[in-house]
């Protein structure tokens, strides 16, 4: 099964996205901030991280990038879900790492679309 961990601080956004990847077929998990996002994905191992940028503690590029850094856990597809839209956010996403990016409000259809295609980019199949 393909698992999917979710890194965000809004509990509304964390049970839509859930919902959504779970009815999708996904094994997901949640994660409220950038520490403990770090801590379950040296433990899970996820295919997919869905990314916040602006949670407390660590932000999503610094997430993004200690994920890069550790090398069992560099090949992560990472997906940065964020309200950050302006063109320099995207950019920093891009350079911090990231594989796509989404910006809120969002279709939580297409995310699992996206999720989806990262998958079969990284030779994922479910």
């Amino acid at each position: 099964m393909t698992h999917v961990l979710i890194v965000d601080d809004d509990l509304d956004i964390q049970e839509l996205t859930a919902f959504r990847l779970e009815a999708a077929g996904y094994e997901v998990h949640v994660a409220a901030d950038g520490h403990q996002a770090l801590a379950l994905a040296a433990q899970l191992h996820p295919d997919v991280v869905v990314l916040d940028w602006m949670m407390p503690g660590l932000s999503g590029p610094e997430v993004c990038r200690t994920l890069r850094a550790t090398p069992e856990l560099a090949e992560v597809a990472v997906l940065m879900l964020t309200a950050k839209s302006h063109e320099a956010d995207v950019e920093e996403g891009f350079r911090a790492g990231v594989d796509d990016y989404m910006i809120k409000p969002f279709s939580p259809r297409e995310l699992a679309v996206r999720i989806g295609h990262l998958l079969a980019r990284s030779g994922e199949h479910r």
